[in-house]
């Protein structure tokens, strides 16, 4: 799908533009935003080879498949973005992260995202009509509205992270199970996730904020920095985070091995206590015609307390060790 907008100055925006109309709108004052949204590769072409006529090393980026480190390009009279959102499942089973291309120019903004998932620029596009800043400032400030929007879907995951880990440090110290194993690789995989896609997006932003790129006024520089300000503070998140499941997993590392301890000393305690018994059994179970107690009336009981008094003694001696 291709949405074309045009924005002229001091007028209202003019909406759903064909490609041959927003040709004229790039010579005419104000700025254009394209938005390819789930396109496909005639769309894609006809709007970044045949409309922009963008580098194709940056349209190969676009088209490219496998994952793309979060980078930013000069091509002189536009720079060219990738960015990354994040979209989890509840249960962290699946961190999937979805990459935002976008090519800046002075006056145009032109957004890739091809991802079968929930787009960073639906948000804007649904704020287009209620907040006129979005495109008063020009094309750098909506481009920094729509990176700051995909940096904002950021902090809720961030919080559901950090619920999750409240919830299995009582789990851990209470009832460790393989279960509980499970849930804190899902984190940490999903932390390690998000600290793949922050750290260098974070260096995209501090380039943006600095005074770089002619296509970024003094006025947006400030904002870009706002946003390189949230990932730095993210990232710190993101470090503590790291840490503390790093320690839950050392706990549950311990717990478990604790509660083994715990389940071998008790079998050890019981087999040391049946030890001697089973020699005393042994002993007078043995096929000898001449054992003098094995004819006394007392001899029988006699072997009961034996085995009462010798049990009971070594009980003793274990609590007065402190062995259990």
């Amino acid at each position: 799908m291709i949405r074309i907008v045009h924005f002229p100055p001091n007028a209202a925006p003019s909406l759903n533009l064909s490609l041959h109309a927003a040709a004229d709108a790039l010579q005419q004052p104000g700025f254009l935003w394209v938005s390819l949204e789930q396109p496909t590769r005639e769309e894609t072409l006809s709007v970044l080879s045949g409309l922009f006529h963008f580098h194709p090393l940056a349209i190969e980026d676009c088209f490219s498949d496998g994952y793309q480190t979060p980078k930013i390009d000069d091509f002189r009279d536009y720079i060219f973005i990738i960015a990354h959102a994040v979209h989890s499942h509840q249960n962290f089973e699946e961190l999937e992260t979805s990459e935002l291309n976008l090519f800046l120019g002075k006056n145009y903004l032109v957004s890739y995202f091809k991802d079968n998932t929930p787009s960073p620029t639906q948000t804007i596009w649904d704020r287009l009509e209620r907040d006129e800043r979005l495109y008063q400032h020009g094309s750098d400030y909506l481009c920094y509205a729509i990176l700051d929007q995909t940096v904002d879907e950021y902090l809720p995951l961030i919080d559901h992270v950090e619920d999750e880990i409240d919830a299995l440090e009582d789990v851990v110290l209470a009832h460790p199970t393989p279960n509980t194993l499970q849930r804190i690789l899902q984190l940490k995989h999903a932390i390690m996730t998000i600290r793949r896609i922050i750290s260098p997006q974070r260096e995209v932003l501090n380039r943006l904020s600095r005074d770089e790129f002619s296509q970024i006024d003094a006025y947006s520089r400030i904002y870009f920095r706002d946003i390189y300000d949230h990932l730095v503070r993210i990232q710190d998140m993101t470090e503590s985070l790291r840490d503390i499941v790093a320690g839950d997993l050392d706990i549950y590392l311990n717990s478990t091995s604790l509660r083994l301890n715990e389940v071998m000393k008790a079998l050890t305690i019981v087999s040391t206590i049946f030890l001697p018994l089973s020699f005393l059994a042994g002993v007078y179970g043995m096929n000898f015609q001449y054992m003098p107690e094995l004819s006394q009336p007392w001899a029988y009981p006699l072997v009961w307390f034996v085995f009462f008094l010798t049990a009971s003694g070594m009980l003793w001696f274990f609590k007065k060790r402190k062995w259990f």
